[in-house]
């Protein structure tokens, strides 16, 4: 898709299209729609990316919010996005064993108990070894130190998703 045809779409299409660019946050996208045309794959993400920024500490806790526990209930049950599922697939995280399972659970709570959101991670660009190593390595973090890295996540995730809508190879990260 080219950026004529992103700057083309009506609000309800380009919702539905990138509404999920930032996972479980349609509003941002909506919020984005109103500040086209953009110029290129880099405008269109400034804006996402903007808006994250631009928001209070709670909101941004709330986009944290909306991510899934990385191998967790949602993945087991089924209800993850297809995007969510796309990324821990290529991450190895749906062919854990149970007790991968159960240690990365208990690691995912710990850290949820901590910092008030779950654990994010950009996981198409990890394995499962390394999600566990992240986790742990992350957990003893100040706060607002975890806030920054967890949010800087996001928005890998978010050039991830946005470089393969538009049909882009994804600058290094």
């Amino acid at each position: 898709m080219d950026i004529e045809k992103v700057n083309s779409m009506d609000f309800g299409e380009f919702v539905d299209v990138f509404g999920n660019v930032i996972e479980r946050c349609p509003l941002i996208a909506a919020a984005v729609w109103s500040q086209r045309p953009f110029s290129n794959l880099e405008d269109l993400e400034k804006h996402f990316f903007a808006f994250i920024d631009a928001l209070p500490q709670s909101g941004q806790e709330g986009i944290l919010r909306c991510h899934p526990d990385l191998a967790g209930r949602e993945l087991q049950r089924g209800t993850l996005t297809a995007d969510s599922q796309r990324e821990q697939r290529s991450a190895g995280l749906t062919s854990l064993g149970a007790d991968e399972r159960r240690r990365l659970a208990e690691l995912n709570a710990q850290y949820r108990a901590r910092f008030g959101f779950p654990f994010v991670l950009a996981a198409r660009l990890s394995d499962p070894a390394a999600v566990r190593r992240e986790l742990a390595r992350r957990l003893p973090r100040p706060p607002a130190q975890e806030l920054r890295t967890a949010l800087g996540e996001v928005k890998k995730i978010g050039h991830l998703r946005l470089a393969e809508l538009l049909g882009a190879h994804p600058a290094t990260l």
